[in-house]
C-alpha cells in the first residue's frame, strides 16, 4: 500500500484545541496506527488483500482496540503504533460478521488513553464531529453527519442505522468518529458516492461503536459473538432496475455450489417476494442459522429458476488467529 504519513488536511479542515469543547490531545492519542499481515492462502486474501492498514481506537484501560472487522480478518500478525511513536504487536481477539467490528488485543503495554463511547441517540452529531486516523492532529478532520439510516452492503452485511459523515476521510478504515463532545460514536467503514438531486455527495461509512457494546464481553472470553452464526450464501449482489442483482460468487461457496449464476435476479426466498437489498438479506436470516436450506427463486433467461442453497457458517472458512 502507498505510504500516505507525508501528508496533512490544510489547517482550516482541522480540529484545533481552542475549538473543541474536549481534550483534543487525549483523543489523538487514544487512536492508534494499525498493520496487518494475512497468509497468501487465507479465504479473504484475494479480496482484501494479504497486507492490510488502518487506525483502531483504544477503548479499554487494558489497552484493547476497536477496529473495523475487515483490516483483522485472518491477520497472522498485527502491529500497533501509537501517537508517540511507540510499536506494539496485536492480537485479533475477534471480528464479528454482524456488526464489522473487531477487537485487538496488544501484546505489550500500549501507552495510549482509552476514549470514552456514546450511543448514537446520545451523541451530538447536529454540528460538527471528528474523524481522527493515526497521524495526529494533521490526520483529523472536521465534518458533519449527512444522514444517519440503514446500509446494506453487497457482502451479505446489514446495518439498521449507520451514520454517513461528508467531507470523506482519506484514511477511513478503522478511523474514530467523535461527536461534538469527543465521546467516540463511530468506527470508519467505507468511502460512498451518493446522489443528492444534480450532486454526488462524497463521504464516509461509520458503523456506530455502541453496536459493541453488547457483545464486547463475549467476543473477549469466546473470540466471537455468543449468539447463532448467520446463514452465509456466498453471494455478492446489488439492486439494480431488474431487482435484486447476483453480481459476484464466492468460489465454490454454497451458492455456486447449489446452480445460482452470476445475472440471476431474485424474485423471493422462501415463496416470500423480496422488495430490496435489506429486505433480501432479513428475508435470508429469517429462515435459521448457518446449516439452513434456503429456496430462492430466481429469475434468469426470461424464465424462473428454482435453487435451494445449503448454506455454511463463513467463519468456518476463515483463518483462526493464534498466538505464537
Amino acid at each position: 500500500m502507498a505510504d500516505m504519513t507525508h501528508w496533512a488536511f490544510p489547517p482550516e479542515l482541522q480540529p484545533s484545541s481552542d475549538e473543541v469543547d474536549f481534550d483534543l490531545s487525549r483523543a489523538l492519542d487514544a487512536v492508534v496506527a494499525l498493520r496487518a499481515e494475512i497468509p497468501e492462502d487465507a479465504f479473504t486474501a484475494s479480496l482484501l488483500g494479504t497486507e492490510r492498514t488502518g487506525s483502531g481506537v483504544v477503548i479499554g484501560d487494558d489497552g484493547v482496540v476497536l477496529t473495523i472487522g475487515y483490516l483483522i480478518t485472518e491477520a497472522e500478525s498485527i502491529w500497533l503504533t501509537t501517537n508517540g511513536g511507540a510499536v506494539v504487536p496485536g492480537h485479533a481477539l475477534a471480528y464479528d460478521q454482524v456488526t464489522g467490528l473487531g477487537l485487538v488485543m496488544p501484546l505489550g503495554k500500549l501507552e495510549a488513553p482509552a476514549i470514552a463511547r456514546v450511543d448514537l441517540d446520545s451523541a451530538q452529531t447536529d454540528g460538527d464531529v471528528y474523524v481522527l486516523s493515526s497521524g495526529g492532529r494533521s490526520h483529523a478532520l472536521r465534518t458533519r453527519v449527512f444522514a444517519r439510516r440503514e446500509f446494506a452492503g453487497y457482502w451479505e452485511y446489514l446495518l439498521d442505522d449507520a451514520l454517513f459523515t461528508a467531507p470523506p476521510h482519506p484514511e477511513w478504515s478503522g478511523a474514530a468518529l467523535l461527536d461534538g463532545k469527543g465521546r467516540l460514536t463511530g468506527v470508519g467503514s467505507l468511502f460512498v458516492q451518493e446522489a443528492d438531486g444534480d450532486d454526488t455527495v462524497k463521504g464516509n461509512m461509520f458503523v456506530p461503536s455502541e453496536l459493541i457494546d453488547p457483545i464486547e464481553n463475549d467476543m473477549r472470553r469466546l473470540g466471537r459473538a455468543d449468539r447463532p452464526p448467520r446463514p452465509w450464501l456466498g453471494i455478492y449482489s446489488a439492486e439494480t432496475r431488474d431487482g435484486i442483482t447476483i453480481q459476484g460468487l464466492a468460489h465454490q461457496g454454497p451458492a455456486e455450489r447449489a446452480g445460482v449464476h452470476l445475472g440471476d435476479v431474485v424474485r423471493d426466498v422462501a415463496g416470500s417476494p423480496v422488495s430490496g437489498l435489506g429486505d433480501f438479506y432479513r428475508s435470508l436470516w429469517l429462515q435459521g442459522p448457518a446449516g439452513t436450506d434456503i429456496p430462492l427463486t430466481v429469475a434468469r433467461g426470461g424464465g424462473l429458476k428454482e435453487v435451494t442453497v445449503q448454506t455454511v457458517d463463513r467463519s468456518m472458512l476463515l483463518k483462526k488467529p493464534s498466538l505464537q
